[in-house]
């Protein structure tokens, strides 16, 4: 097995998250930033709301999808921040937020509220809540989740004479299924102990609370087969291309591009851990009122449906799939003929848990 890289974003996971995040000032924002004088408006509202999301392909994507719709509805504009959880929340604790709306997964949100850094929200000013039937569970005090990425499978067609991997069992099983597997490191996402159990034949809705110790059995009995854990998204989709690995956990979306490319490749949704993003304002927004009209406009079915053919990103609000043609909505995980076949994440178990766990697995990949 390749000897796994770890990196600094796993041993921030293993040093208590955001709260050593926190204490490191030599972390630095990264993309453009914006002066506060340039949102305008104080409390009531202003010509330009700051929102901060991740950029690259999916803040392109939110930018034709949501962004620029939004200013032409309201003569409202939209300056981006690309910046990092440390400088954001360093700045939201010192009362100087350089964002209003913050776009972030909903676990990160938790552990914002956590450090009393988000607004509670005035859900009377969100009408979308309703009219897109954002499910209740995605609906806390502090943030609503807009959208979710799966966690799944991904193999090559070609590698196993015509049949297909259907289960996390299969994924395990190398004499049936040959060749080297890929699975994330923590500093590309949470440690898949999940899917172990599923393996383990752990029903989806008795996983949690995770049985750790059973979890870490089972790795072991792959982990010679492992040639790669993998930090980044785009990381799964090469080494499959590349034949490094037969089969890798992947982000749902992330193997479109190269089906387009004729790379033989397929997603097995059986399985998929699901995990949400969502909107959160700024404790000390300058710009309150026009987070909440670039939130409400974004949880919009339509602004769903609009972000999903620009990005595979699954909407949150089941209204949405409907505004897309059957192809568009079946290419997505969260199309309602894939849906029961995942689960969504304890996100209130993995922050209780997750400093133990990346210690754990930070000791274990090193054998």
């Amino acid at each position: 097995m390749t000897e796994p890289q770890i990196g600094r974003r796993a041993l921030l996971r293993g040093a208590g998250g955001l709260a050593a995040l926190a204490a490191l000032p030599s972390l630095t924002a990264c993309g453009t930033g914006t002066s506060r004088a340039s949102a305008g408006g104080g409390k009531g509202g202003g010509k330009t709301v700051v929102v901060r999301d991740s950029g690259g392909s999916y803040g392109a994507a939110l930018q034709k999808a949501v962004y620029t719709p939004f200013t032409q509805e309201t003569g409202i504009g939209v300056k981006v921040l690309n910046l990092d959880d440390a400088p954001l929340l360093a700045q939201i604790k010192q009362g100087r937020p350089q964002c209003d709306l913050i776009n972030n997964s909903m676990m990160s949100h938790l552990k914002y509220v956590k450090q009393d850094a988000l607004e509670a929200l005035d859900k009377d000013r969100l009408k979308s809540l309703k009219s897109a039937k954002i499910p209740d569970k995605q609906i806390t005090d502090h943030a609503v989740g807009h959208s979710f990425y799966g966690q799944c499978i991904g193999y090559r067609t070609d590698a196993f004479g015509g049949r297909k991997p259907a289960s996390w069992a299969d994924f395990w099983d190398t004499k049936a299924f040959e060749g080297g597997r890929s699975m994330v490191s923590p500093d590309g996402d949470l440690p898949e102990l999940e899917f172990a159990l599923l393996a383990d034949g752990v029903p989806m809705d008795k996983l949690y609370p995770l049985d750790v110790d059973r979890a870490f059995k089972v790795l072991t009995r792959l982990r010679s087969d492992i040639k790669k854990f993998w930090d980044s998204g785009p990381l799964p989709g090469v080494l499959l291309s590349r034949q490094e690995v037969t089969m890798s956990t992947v982000w749902d979306g992330r193997l479109a591009d190269l089906q387009k490319q004729g790379v033989p490749v397929e997603r097995q949704l059986n399985g998929m851990r699901r995990q949400f993003s969502g909107y959160a304002i700024a404790k000390g927004a300058a710009n309150v009122d026009g987070a909440y009209r670039l939130m409400d406009f974004a949880l919009r079915p339509e602004s769903q449906a609009a972000l999903a053919k620009a990005f595979p990103s699954n909407p949150s609000s089941p209204l949405a799939y409907a505004k897309l043609t059957e192809d568009q909505r079946n290419a997505l995980a969260g199309a309602p003929k894939y849906y029961d076949k995942g689960f969504d994440a304890d996100i209130d178990w993995w922050l209780k848990n997750e400093t133990a766990v990346t210690k754990r697995w930070l000791e274990w990949a090193r054998g």
